[in-house]
């Protein structure tokens, strides 16, 4: 039985230097729509072709090329970032939260591959 019951959402989070531009093109080449703009937090989404699959996109003065996160959606962010904690698994720092957003953990896989938790709060 799994540590966290995740939502059946996943976003792959990738690191861009303009967010805007990013987004044109991923609507123009790939049909994805854009969902929101959060400027404030650097942030923009975009829905893909595939159901509870969403492309986030970051925004850093220097883009990471090759680094992408998955993103799972859960429902309660303390409780399973404690459950997997008490298993020893390894997370970067306290959870951040934009109120009125999202709360987020990143945390490790055994070959430091980062993953990270979101919890929806909108």
């Amino acid at each position: 039985m799994p540590t966290v019951k995740l939502k059946n959402t996943i976003t792959l989070a990738l690191s861009v230097r303009d967010r805007h531009v990013s987004a044109q093109w991923y609507e123009k080449h790939l049909g994805f729509e854009t969902l929101y703009h959060a400027d404030e937090a650097g942030w923009s989404e975009m829905q893909t072709k595939t159901d509870g699959v969403t492309l986030g996109l970051g925004e850093q003065a220097e883009a990471a090329p090759g680094n992408m996160v998955p993103v799972f959606g859960i429902d309660d962010i303390e409780t399973a970032r404690s459950a997997l904690e008490q298993e020893g698994v390894r997370f970067d720092g306290p959870t951040e939260t934009i109120e009125g957003m999202v709360s987020t953990a990143t945390f490790y896989d055994p070959d430091e591959n980062a993953l990270m938790l979101a919890q929806d709060l909108t």
